[in-house]
């Protein structure tokens, strides 16, 4: 049997008198991949937050691999071997792509082993050709590629991804699914996502929410041929 990496037991965050998050329990296989879905305020980005650590749950419990992390915060996340990717992450501009992959790998790896790693990340990602551009001045699907780097080049075998396919034209949206097709065979990847071409193209298991709770897990065939599903979260064009 494979192993449970995360697991969220009745999981619940309120913000006043509002339930953004309802009792949710959830689970996370080695080397799976999960995306989840809803509309804007069904509350999976409350979910992720809470399981990254930059929300502490009103209730309920986080486990990852058999251990409580329950309002932790992000950098003790990541000390376990989590990768996590937000929508600001935190990069310098002014710093070269390799640069920035070198200071990300130091928080894990010595510094001959940091050489290594960034060498091995740029060539994975196909960053070689901008290796040497400061950050500031990538199109944004680069820049995306390369905060992709910053989450793995500390090998993480939990990826947690906020919109990754976001703004992303049509061709850095194919390599991108190239990219956690191969992040796959070493970690479990969890990604939010709005963007449905993105998640039919790349995707398995897919969590459904709303209204703070899980409407629907399942396979994402059967996800988006379900008829609720289809009209109230995904349009019918879905």
């Amino acid at each position: 049997m494979a192993e449970t990496v995360l697991e969220t037991s009745s999981l619940t965050m309120r913000f006043g008198g509002v339930t953004a998050c309802d009792n949710v329990d959830f689970k996370l296989q080695a080397r799976e991949l999960r995306c989840l879905i809803g509309p804007n305020g069904a509350g999976k980005s409350t979910f992720f937050k809470c399981v990254t650590g930059l929300l502490s749950p009103t209730e309920g419990n986080v486990y990852m691999r058999g251990d409580e992390v329950t309002g932790w915060q992000p950098h003790q996340i990541a000390s376990l071997g989590v990768g996590i990717k937000t929508q600001t992450p935190n990069v310098m501009d002014s710093l070269t792509v390799s640069e920035n992959i070198w200071l990300a790998a130091r928080r894990f790896h010595s510094v001959i082993d940091s050489n290594a790693k960034v060498a091995e990340v740029i060539d994975r990602l196909a960053l070689g050709s901008i290796a040497k551009t400061d950050l500031g001045q990538l199109a944004h699907g680069e820049r995306q590629r390369v905060e992709l780097g910053l989450v793995t080049v500390g090998d993480p075998w939990l990826v947690l991804l906020d919109e990754p396919a976001a703004g992303m034209s049509a061709k850095d949206v194919e390599r991108m699914t190239v990219i956690i097709e191969e992040l796959l065979t070493r970690s479990a990847v969890i990604i939010v996502e709005h963007d449905m071409q993105f998640i039919r193209s790349i995707a398995r298991d897919v969590t459904v929410f709303h209204q703070g709770a899980v409407l629907m897990e399942d396979h994402v065939d059967a996800v988006m041929s379900d008829q609720t599903v289809r009209n109230v979260y995904l349009g019918k064009k879905a």
